[in-house]
């Protein structure tokens, strides 16, 4: 276990970030024009696609961040694997703000004050020896934040709940898509940066076990939260969520306070920081109601053995609610052989990363392209580009990953990867490439510029990636 301890324990600790400070100081009236921009130009979208109706119709009549400048604190900066500088960063904003929502069939909703905090990371890299020294940014927050919004006039809408939650899940959701682990946000800093150097694969499978819970329900005096018509005996199950990845439940436990699951599922980890959040309710028909909820790091997880009796808070209070884990972790590497296993759970991951396409003919008012990948039953494509100045339309950089994590014997009779060049809805062409061929490539790593549709025509860059999973020594 000693190569996984020494790089659990190889930061330095973390530095004070007075001059970065200092700088976001200085730039808040700046960056306070691009985050209303950004913010009215992504989240209406989605109101208008995820929200129910009437609350879909909102959109900002005005957008002001206020005068209170984010503060950043708590640096620690070291290397990663590939080279690149990676710095992780409290990031605390509390600002009174001057935010108006509007709808049909809607009251003006008015935002007086928003709080954020949450653990930033930030990629630097691939570095070069050529000035700016560093290809790209790559910001994401290594899990989901806090967020908490006050509403002016709260006490004159009714159902200042109702919209409140639905806002800040809408919001939430997009952070999530964008900037939560393992999603980061690219900021390219070389407009030649590399995004084969640049994109920073999952470090491993985290296998984790809800072995059991005990004083589920209870306050401290032992007393119960609630009360049912026929018994006091909560019917309890627990979800877990490791940053974006999707959240996983166990099985229900009927009228137990110490239920026992003994039930395992594998999250896929970008960082060992990430935090496995737990939340134990008890099963209701109406609504479930809500026991106790836990977190820890990966990090320390691995630190304590792979075991943990995790206390839980209840309303953010302490209770004495605990649940037992277990678990243990295995890094990617590029080896498929773990896919032979017959051991449950996920053994390697299939990575497609699309950097580009080149030659792409036709009239560039009038482009639309984009890529489209497809392995069995799993769907992606890239955002649809468009000729804007300052792009080239014909040879437009998409920069996106698709990760697809794989369970034993995945390979056995795999469908080949398919990469279909778009113009809007019409595919223009496309080639299927052989999972062989990755498995003959160096490293596991096929990566070049693939023909679409004929030896003249335009190319896609891509690469394929495949890798197994070893437990760490």
């Amino acid at each position: 276990m000693s190569g996984l301890i020494e790089t659990l324990t190889a930061s330095g600790g973390p530095e004070r970030a007075g001059f970065l400070n200092d700088l976001v100081e200085n730039l808040w009236p700046n960056i306070c024009v691009a985050g209303a921009d950004m913010t009215k130009n992504i989240v209406e979208p989605m109101f208008a696609s995820m929200l129910p109706a009437p609350l879909n119709s909102l959109h900002f009549e005005k957008i002001d961040l206020g005068q209170q400048p984010l503060k950043l604190g708590n640096i620690d900066v070291h290397k990663v694997e590939n080279g690149a500088i990676k710095l992780d960063l409290d990031v605390d904003w509390d600002s009174k703000c001057d935010i108006e929502l509007n709808g049909k069939m809607i009251p003006k909703i008015g935002i007086e004050h928003v709080k954020l905090r949450g653990r930033l990371s930030v990629m630097l890299g691939p570095l070069t020896n050529v000035i700016p020294l560093i290809g790209a940014a790559q910001v994401a927050f290594v899990n989901a934040p806090y967020l908490k919004f006050e509403y002016t006039d709260a006490a004159h809408i009714a159902n200042v709940g109702f919209i409140d939650s639905n806002v800040r899940k809408i919001v939430q959701s997009i952070m999530a898509s964008m900037v939560v682990l393992p999603n980061r946000f690219l900021v390219k800093l070389d407009a030649n940066n590399d995004w084969f150097k640049t994109y920073q694969h999952p470090i491993g499978v985290l296998r984790l076990t809800v072995e059991s819970g005990s004083e589920l329900g209870q306050d401290k005096e032992g007393k119960s939260f609630f009360k049912k018509l026929v018994h006091d005996e909560p019917d309890c199950f627990v979800k877990v969520l490791v940053s974006a990845e999707q959240q996983w439940r166990t099985k229900t436990i009927q009228n137990n306070r110490h239920p026992e699951w003994n039930e395992t599922n594998d999250f896929v980890v970008s960082d060992y920081e990430q935090q496995v959040e737990l939340d134990v309710d008890d099963d209701d028909t109406a609504s479930d109601d809500d026991i106790g909820v836990g977190a820890i790091t990966v990090k320390k997880l691995l630190l304590d053995g792979g075991r943990q009796e995790l206390g839980l808070s209840h309303k953010e209070a302490p209770i004495p609610g605990k649940i037992k884990l277990s678990s243990r972790f295995l890094g990617f590497v590029p080896d498929a052989s773990s896919l032979s296993s017959e051991e449950p759970g996920i053994h390697g991951l299939l990575t497609i990363l699309v950097a580009s396409a080149l030659g792409i003919p036709g009239r560039r008012e009038e482009l639309k392209p984009s890529v489209a990948v497809t392995w069995g039953s799993n769907k992606f494509r890239t955002a649809i580009k468009t000729d804007i100045p300052g792009s080239d339309v014909q040879n437009p950089s998409f920069d996106q990953a698709f990760r697809i994590p794989l369970q034993a014997g995945a390979l056995t009779g795999a469908a080949p990867v398919r990469i279909a060049l778009m113009d809007g809805t019409t595919e223009t062409g496309a080639i299927e490439v052989k999972l062989e061929d990755v498995l003959a490539a160096p490293d596991l790593v096929l990566q070049k510029d693939f023909a679409i549709g004929g030896g003249d025509g335009p190319v896609v860059r891509a690469a394929i990636v495949l890798r197994g999973t070893k437990q760490l020594a």
